[in-house]
């Protein structure tokens, strides 16, 4: 069976943001990729914190052609569509972006984010005008690719010490009115936040960031109206928590308790290994 094409994958990403409720999990390498493909999900997204980490460094010390050299790597692995956390662009002047959004397009990624954090904490959302500005070359970049590449535009004051919802659903109705086909506040968690948000925006879908620790299932933020929800550096975290604290009870009191009941390595090497029959195939 064929493996589809990126224009394929991104044809089912739209679908998937037309009606109902997905997850969509953010994996880190390839391993990580193709095992969430296996359990069923019908999208990824890959996470600027996870990927950062994995390679020694902290998130937003990636480089831009790191950045592409991964979306290329994880879209080329993945049958299911992958969404690029492109942070900001990797430039502050609209055109920069737009340039380095048509680079992200080739990697073969079915959907794309542009934020509006300035990469300073004392001074953390793009003017207003700005971020717009930035939102609206992107969006054209995008269109004059032909590609249909989902382009989901992000607002950072919940998580850069801007906590502001008036200002963030301001923000994201501009973002909407300018084209951008999903809408993203990372950071905002109550009921009340999430519906707001939601209501301000629509019809266009709202990506939530669920870091585990609201409560809500992906039954409970349908129902409030969220369309996609990702989890960014979690499922990262969790692993890189498992090996700490596991290494941390090697290294003292020099014990191996935390090894118990871990996934045996035959179960791991049948799993890619028919995985990677069945791309063969």
């Amino acid at each position: 069976m064929a493996r589809p094409s990126p224009a394929d994958k991104r044809q089912t990403f739209r679908e998937l943001h037309a009606s109902g409720c997905f997850a969509i999990p953010n994996p880190w390498n390839v391993g990580s990729a193709r095992y969430l493909q296996g359990l069923g999900f019908k999208a990824l997204a890959t996470t600027s914190s996870g990927f950062a980490h994995s390679l020694g460094l902290s998130d937003g010390e990636v480089t831009r052609d790191m950045v592409l050299a991964h979306c290329r790597e994880l879209a080329e692995a993945a049958d299911v569509p992958l969404n690029a956390d492109f942070e900001g662009g990797f430039a502050d002047d609209p055109a920069e972006v737009a340039d380095n959004v048509r680079l992200c397009v080739d990697t073969g990624v079915a959907g794309l984010s542009i934020e509006d954090f300035t990469g300073d904490e004392a001074d953390p959302l793009y003017d207003f005008d700005l971020a717009l500005k930035r939102v609206r070359t992107a969006r054209d970049a995008i269109d004059r690719t032909g590609t249909g590449v989902v382009f989901c535009a992000r607002t950072e004051g919940f998580i850069h010490g801007r906590p502001d919802l008036d200002e963030t659903i301001r923000r994201l109705k501009a973002f909407a009115d300018a084209g951008a086909d999903c809408l993203y506040a990372p950071g905002i968690k109550t009921r009340e936040q999430i519906e707001a948000v939601v209501k301000a925006v629509a019809p266009k879908p709202v990506n939530f960031l669920n870091s585990g620790a609201f409560g809500f299932t992906v039954g409970d933020l349908a129902a409030m109206g969220v369309r996609r929800i990702s989890v960014g550096g979690t499922l990262a975290r969790v692993a890189m928590h498992a090996f700490i604290k596991s290494a941390r009870d090697i290294a003292d009191p020099g014990k191996f308790d935390s090894f118990a009941g871990v996934m045996p390595n035959a179960e791991l090497n049948a799993f890619f290994h028919d995985d990677l029959k069945k791309r063969q195939s």
